[in-house]
């Protein structure tokens, strides 16, 4: 069987590959991209397990990957939306301080959204109840520019222009091995090999993995996190009119549980953050034994599990105890009750950890030769998304236009 040449083999349909491959397609439009996906269908992890926020860039550190991409990719994305009749709207958030110990950290919230050029304003008590009449707390931060959006939709939007660009979308197809001949990549999959110029690496949950068959030894590896929603019952849903968050514990790169309501009307609240036991596993007793001890016997796990194993029990307990998680949750809505809540879908977070033990918190994208490893991608990166897909396409250039 001859191999067929391409210029561009992007691994991974999620959000990030897709929206890598759409930008590449549109700034080198007589060079052909593929799209490798193992799953059947489009957007079947990160991307289309998450609470649809259109994120704001308040929280991130100015100049940071995340702050940048962030700032510019919600306008960008929103605009998208618009043009392509994808559901959306712009509905606001306050990030609310329930105890007087969170006063300074949220006004070190404020100044970083200042920094950033981010649509804020301080409220008081009233001033909250008049945004969000439910919500109790002592102060809050009120955003304008965040939102909810349909990001599967996003991403069978972005799969349609890929194909009309030229481009193939590949589901149902597993990468199985990369070898490099000279300046051309072979990549093996289960439906046959295929030759390129340049390999993108947006596998998500697999990046680093798919980074070492591509003969790159990340500096990170991915420990999973599933995130355990609620979605609020119907006759609960007024308790929450936009987008309700806590402070934030700055240590971790999670933001609490907050409360969101959706571009589908629902209302879903979440998440707890406890280690999954399969790089894919959204059930609480589903385990991958290799997804497992690559977790727990990596000594950047032991290091986080030594210096934090506090945080970690007490979102265990959360998981295992619903009244635990409803505690917590109603320091921010104290009128919700357990009968208005019911098990949502959970996600798993692809978290990049270092051999130090520190949580990777902004993007990290890697470019060796003619390899482009996208290593961690955790929230904002669909709002970001397209951003970072034009990104990866200006750092194509070399390689492309060779």
């Amino acid at each position: 069987m001859d191999t067929p040449d391409v210029d561009v083999v992007v691994v991974g349909g999620g959000i990030i590959g897709l929206a890598t491959a759409y930008q590449i397609s549109r700034r080198f439009p007589d060079h052909q991209v593929i799209v490798l996906e193992k799953e059947k269908v489009l957007a079947q992890h990160q991307s289309g397990r998450n609470s649809g926020v259109l994120h704001s860039g308040i929280y991130y550190k100015p100049g940071s990957l995340k702050s940048i991409n962030c700032q510019q990719g919600r306008s960008v994305m929103q605009a998208f939306c618009e043009q392509h009749d994808i559901p959306h709207e712009v509905c606001g958030k306050v990030i609310v301080a329930t105890e007087k110990s969170e006063l300074g950290r949220l006004d070190e919230i404020y100044q970083r959204g200042k920094q950033n050029g981010v649509d804020c304003v301080k409220l008081d008590a009233d001033q909250l109840r008049a945004v969000e009449p439910y919500c109790r707390g002592i102060a809050a931060i009120q955003v304008k520019s965040a939102g909810i959006v349909d990001y599967r939709r996003v991403c069978f939007r972005l799969c349609e222009l890929i194909l009309d660009e030229g481009g193939e979308v590949h589901t149902d197809t597993r990468l199985l091995g990369v070898a490099k001949y000279n300046n051309q990549i072979v990549v093996e999959t289960s439906k046959g090999p295929f030759q390129t110029s340049l390999l993108v690496n947006c596998a998500g949950l697999q990046s680093d993995r798919v980074a070492k068959l591509c003969g790159h030894n990340p500096e990170v590896k991915i420990v999973p996190f599933r995130g355990e929603y609620y979605e609020f019952s119907e006759k609960a849903r007024h308790l929450c009119r936009g987008l309700i968050y806590p402070v934030p514990d700055p240590a971790f790169p999670f933001l609490g549980i907050h409360v969101t309501r959706t571009i589908f009307g629902s209302v879903e609240c979440g998440p707890n953050a406890v280690l999954a036991f399969s790089r894919e596993g959204y059930g609480k007793w589903d385990v991958n034994l290799r997804d497992l001890w690559d977790a727990v016997g990596y000594r950047g796990f032991h290091k986080l599990a030594a210096k934090h194993w506090n945080v970690g029990i007490e979102e265990m307990r959360r998981s295992y105890f619903q009244s635990v998680f409803l505690t917590s949750l109603q320091r921010l809505i104290p009128a919700v009750s357990a009968n208005d809540l019911f098990a949502a879908p959970a996600g798993v977070r692809a978290q990049a950890l270092r051999k130090d033990g520190s949580l990777v918190d902004d993007f990290v994208i890697q470019k060796e030769e003619n390899f482009i490893h996208v290593l961690n991608a955790p929230s904002p990166a669909a709002t970001a998304s397209l951003n970072i897909g034009a990104m990866i396409a200006e750092q194509s250039a070399d390689v492309l236009n060779a």
